[in-house]
């Protein structure tokens, strides 16, 4: 089974990261329907294709992560949400919990962190 993905960060350089380490071999199959540089690009990407998941910073232009998560959780609510940030205070990660992402990575991670959260979001 092929899970759709959309990557959600403004920095190209981890959306990259991100996409790259999509192909791990331990991950099932991950089909990546879009690379999104703000929360309203990744608003629109979401509702077009309906990942089941999603990496998704929290400090973004044009709509913060805190916002996208709202507005996904409220269209997609079957969407998993994997916030990756480097804002790493426990009453952020509580707050993007509480908005409805299921978890938290913070920056800088590891390709082995990366790795597990996903598997951990898939399960």
């Amino acid at each position: 089974m092929t899970l759709k993905l959309l990557i959600v960060d403004d920095s190209t350089v981890i959306r990259n990261r991100i996409a790259r380490l999509c192909q791990d071999m331990r991950l099932p199959c991950l089909e990546i329907v879009g690379l999104a540089g703000d929360g309203r690009q990744a608003l629109a990407l979401a509702e077009q294709f309906r990942p089941q998941l999603v990496t998704m910073d929290l400090t973004m232009p044009q709509m913060d992560g805190d916002e996208c998560i709202s507005r996904i959780v409220d269209r997609l609510p079957e969407t998993r949400i994997l916030v990756v940030s480097a804002l790493s205070d426990k009453a952020t990660a509580l707050k993007a919990i509480k908005k409805g992402a299921q978890g938290f990575l913070r920056k800088p991670f590891s390709d082995e962190q990366l790795v597990e959260s996903l598997l951990e979001l898939i399960r």
